[in-house]
């Protein structure tokens, strides 16, 4: 599967489209007046979400330019007039999927352990993975940095402002936080992905090459795995294995940062 990057359209036509909606707000009563009796069939917030619908039904491949000029039944130089490239499409897009989280925002009620609100960002970005599995192929080294994302990194640091960090630190703790919740949806999304394009679930894919175990494995090469065996180390199925190793890592990072904020 290949990887997409984001970031790579032109900064300022990018930026303007990102957050085309916020810049809009001061001046919504205005374009409504100018576009009273004309009401126009076809949006940006119409081709996100045409693009959003066939990725998830298809696969991000689907959600080309010509791909979703069809699906909404236009030119695709029409749709270059909402969407000038495919690179926009694509932060747009991701920054769309990222807005859906249910992430309170400035004065909105939360949970008031810091620790429970960590796990409002985690389940809510595992679940938008888990409804967009396309984002696992993009890579968001360079994010779009539109409302979504944006929204996302305040969520995190009002969390973790109360721990009385240090400034450095509380930034700090906060992308230490978002790398391994990311990182971690992305890749069970990238397993739903594999299954999918294989027709083939991971447990029958290890059942396949069971065959290492009885003819090429070495106890005497690998004691330490053999030792974990003969002491029922080993979850039952790969899922498992996943999600026991998710709530491990979570809990131990939280568990430091904690630990930190104590010893100040």
């Amino acid at each position: 599967m290949t990887v997409r990057h984001s970031g790579g359209g032109q900064p300022e036509r990018t930026l303007a489209l990102l957050w085309r909606n916020q810049r809009q707000q001061g001046s919504q009563r205005q374009e409504v007046r100018r576009t009273a009796g004309r009401r126009p069939s076809l949006d940006v917030d119409g081709v996100v979400q045409a693009g959003i619908r066939l990725a998830d039904e298809r696969g991000l491949d689907a959600a080309s330019m010509g791909g979703v000029a069809k699906a909404l039944g236009v030119g695709t130089m029409t749709l270059y007039t909402y969407v000038p490239s495919k690179e926009e499409l694509l932060d747009l897009m991701v920054d769309e999927a990222l807005a859906e989280r249910q992430l309170p925002g400035p004065g909105e009620s939360r949970p008031t352990d810091w620790r429970e609100q960590v796990e409002v960002y985690s389940e809510q970005t595992r679940a938008m993975y888990e409804r967009h599995p396309w984002l696992a192929r993009v890579s968001t080294v360079r994010p779009p940095v539109g409302p979504g994302m944006l929204a996302g990194r305040e969520y995190l640091l009002s969390t973790l402002l109360p721990l009385d960090l240090s400034p450095r630190d509380t930034n700090t703790a906060a992308l230490a936080i978002t790398t391994y919740v990311d990182s971690a949806a992305g890749l069970e999304a990238e397993n739903e992905l594999v299954e999918r394009s294989s027709g083939q679930s991971n447990e029958a894919w290890w059942y396949d090459r069971n065959d290492l175990w009885e003819t090429y494995f070495d106890v005497e090469r690998h004691p330490a795995m053999t030792a974990i065996w003969n002491a029922n180390g080993y979850q039952d199925t790969v899922r498992e294995a996943a999600t026991d190793a998710y709530r491990y890592g979570l809990d131990r990072l939280l568990d430091g940062v904690e630990a930190q904020a104590k010893s100040l």
